[in-house]
């Protein structure tokens, strides 16, 4: 089962699961806000390739409002983990985890991709 990780508010994560309902592709819906990645969740998601820079929401208010743009050069991997899972809006979304592969964010032709 696919598991569908996402802010049910956010217009993109809107699209995604409209994308995924239309192409009939199952899914298991979890809450972002409510229940956000754990630091293991995404440690794994770094050892499946995934840049941790990749994993922040960059256009959200937490963000900007830490002024994480100027703190990221000078913090470790570790700090970043720790940091992405204390709060799931500072993670980009939505994400999409089937068996093999992880995306962020949407792009209707990465979907049609690997789905």
């Amino acid at each position: 089962m696919n598991l569908f990780i996402c802010y049910p508010k956010c217009s993109t994560c809107k699209k995604a699961r409209e994308y995924l309902e239309n192409h009939q592709i199952p899914f298991e819906e979890r809450n972002i806000k409510e229940n956000n990645p754990t630091y293991e969740e995404l440690k794994d998601w770094v050892n499946m390739g995934i840049s941790v820079d990749k994993m922040f929401n960059t256009s959200g208010l937490i963000y900007k409002n830490l002024k994480l743009k100027d703190q990221m050069p000078a913090m470790s991997l570790e700090d970043k983990l720790r940091l992405l899972s204390t709060d799931g809006m500072l993670v980009k979304r939505p994400i999409l985890l089937t068996k093999n592969k992880i995306l962020f964010g949407f792009k209707e032709r990465e979907y049609e991709e690997i789905l």
